[in-house]
């Protein structure tokens, strides 16, 4: 019987432990720079599987595409986010998305996320605490910790990170009276036409590019 017993989870161990493995190596998503782009503080020549957890950072000069199923998440210059489960968190900088998979986005305790299970399209950007969300299609829904609002398609808001605020208290404090003319030009720029335009552009620019890229085979690093 011992024998028997040993046959058998032997037999069971060699199903089961190949399909772990492979499920444990399935990259989330790919990542396509443009420009010098860095994938956990490494970077990369132009392609990269992507997993859970791993971070991307663009320069001032770069941006990169996080291609998924379901969804694609432009990065814009200068920023950095995480790619999650099922949203990506935006440290700093500024993303547009476009998604049918109701993906997310998280700045500070603020998150965007689409109204419905449709094509959606949105920009976050996140400077300094100051969260700007712009509805390119469909509906979003913002949850923060004054609530749950709704922010229909064409529509653009303008929120304060709270998790980021005792920052910005202190730095105000050091740039005290220096500080005030830019803030206000600041402000101008988040609510100008020009802001959105170039969000709704970089949207468009990202999706051509991954059409054009579709029949590429990107390499992908050993993991």
């Amino acid at each position: 019987m011992r024998a028997l017993y040993l046959k058998i989870l032997s037999s069971l161990l060699v199903l089961i432990l190949p399909g772990a493995l492979f499920a444990a190596d399935r990259p989330a998503a790919m990542l396509y720079s443009h420009g010098t782009a860095l994938l956990n503080g490494h970077s990369i020549a132009r392609s990269s599987a992507i997993f859970f957890g791993d971070q991307v950072q663009t320069n001032a000069d770069s941006a990169a595409n996080i291609n998924a199923s379901g969804s694609i998440v432009l990065v814009l210059n200068d920023s950095l986010v995480e790619y999650q489960d099922d949203a990506v968190q935006l440290e700093h900088g500024g993303i547009s998305v476009s998604t049918s998979k109701l993906l997310a986005t998280r700045a500070g305790d603020i998150t965007v996320s689409p109204a419905a299970s449709v094509w959606t399209e949105f920009e976050v950007r996140d400077v300094d605490g100051r969260v700007l969300i712009a509805a390119r299609k469909g509906d979003l829904t913002i949850s923060d910790e004054t609530g749950t609002t709704t922010l229909a398609q064409g529509e653009q808001t303008t929120r304060e990170d709270s998790a980021d605020s005792e920052k910005d208290k202190k730095k105000k404090k050091k740039r005290k009276g220096a500080a005030a003319a830019p803030a206000a030009a600041e402000g101008g720029v988040f609510n100008s036409p020009i802001a959105v335009g170039i969000g709704g552009a970089a949207i468009l620019g990202g999706a051509i590019w991954v059409f054009v890229q579709g029949g590429e085979q990107p390499a992908s690093p050993t993991r």
